[in-house]
């Protein structure tokens, strides 16, 4: 029987019961934050009538316009399994502040753990006492992996350097020690981010700090590792790309849009003064097709990935990464094998199934071999079993 799934798609938690229709997870803390936003408007609505809107007029001119609070930013960022039945833990973002929030029997319940304006972080991971990893997010670049012990303490971090270290997971058998991808930031002479380096699988002990790398290739990235308690490695391996490679087609193709991109740019700037001024767009479109434009596409470990990169005529779930993007599986004495192709992101169930998603679908990979389709959604970014 397929095991329960739950997964992030488009900034929203989605979960699905064994022979049931998905449901979607509407999180109860991102709603009460534009509750009050709706609410201090309704406070201040003086500044849209009357005398105020000399005021508003004045500053829109500056690049000052209010928002509108439906539209404020409030974005799941992470989601994972908790360690309890029917247990999620996701984080969430918004403009001024991240938090991270608990679902109690399959979003039934929501328990607010954490909050901070200061700290973005994402990536979450669960052990089976509670303790909670996760990456958090600094400027210029880089991430450390921190750790949350208890429910009494804050997030500590745990790594340092001028890396990206991202996606923790717990060792099964030995709850004190994490592995994670971890890339080094390359930096121009003026200190500047110019790049990242491959993404290599690390290992750190929690109480030694003692680090050890597990997997590292300059020709490739290793992402998402996780470890079974048989000491079973699991991680997707791609080939890794700076950025900067010279393609001829790509060029020519820059070179030949150059003139109608220079067009759209110039059409945007005169649109946004006419919008000051005289309140109307220069077009009757309205933003629906921008929008959905901008949904088709979403950033996946430092690469843009497009839900109609490679669709083809009557495909139902196209690829959104490449085939290039393999998961693998490497048991203790064995040589690494491929187990699937084109994966954006995987998780384990206890019994040994893999369950995998390629952006557009989820499927199901049992111990025997034998592969199933649970579901077909958009944009899907991650993908967890719950216990």
């Amino acid at each position: 029987m397929p095991p329960t799934i739950a997964w992030l798609a488009q900034g929203k938690v989605r979960v699905k019961k064994p022979g049931e229709p998905p449901r979607t997870i509407e999180s109860q803390f991102g709603q009460t934050i534009r509750e009050k936003a709706i609410r201090a408007q309704q406070r201040h609505n003086w500044k849209t009538g009357g005398e105020g809107d000399k005021f508003l007029s004045g500053a829109m001119l500056w690049g000052r316009v209010p928002k509108d609070p439906a539209a404020i930013r409030v974005a799941v960022t992470s989601l994972c399994r908790g360690s309890a039945a029917g247990q999620m833990l996701y984080s969430l973002e918004t403009d001024d502040l991240c938090a991270v929030l608990s679902l109690e029997n399959l979003g039934e319940e929501e328990r607010r753990l954490w909050n901070k304006n200061d700290k973005r972080l994402s990536h979450l991971a669960v052990a089976s006492d509670g303790a909670v990893a996760c990456s958090i997010r600094h400027p210029f670049g880089t991430a450390n992996i921190a750790v949350r012990l208890n429910e009494e303490s804050g997030f500590s971090e745990v790594t340092e350097g001028d890396s990206l270290d991202t996606a923790p997971r717990w060792v099964s058998s030995q709850e004190r020690r994490l592995v994670f991808q971890s890339a080094g930031v390359g930096r121009d002479r003026h200190g500047n981010f110019a790049g990242l380096g491959p993404f290599s699988i690390q290992q750190l002990d929690i109480d030694s700090g003692d680090m050890k790398t597990l997997a590292e290739d300059p020709a490739q990235d290793f992402l998402t590792p996780q470890v079974t308690p048989d000491g079973t490695h699991y991680y997707i391996r791609r080939p890794y790309t700076t950025g900067r490679e010279f393609h001829p087609l790509r060029t020519l193709k820059d070179i030949a849009l150059f003139p109608f991109r220079l067009g759209y740019a110039i059409f945007q700037y005169l649109q946004f003064f006419s919008m000051i001024y005289t309140g109307k767009k220069l077009t009757s479109a309205d933003g629906s097709r921008s929008r959905e434009l901008d949904l088709k596409e979403m950033m996946i470990w430092g690469n843009k990935v497009s839900a109609q990169q490679s669709q083809k005529p009557g495909e139902e779930a196209p690829d959104l990464v490449p085939k290039t993007w393999h998961l693998i599986r490497q048991r203790p004495g064995y040589d690494a094998e491929t187990i699937a192709k084109g994966v954006l992101a995987y998780d384990l169930a206890p019994d040994g199934t893999v369950v995998y998603s390629n952006g557009s679908a989820i499927f199901m990979l049992e111990p025997n071999g034998k592969t199933a389709r649970l579901h077909v959604e958009r944009l899907i970014e991650q993908v967890t079993v719950l216990p």
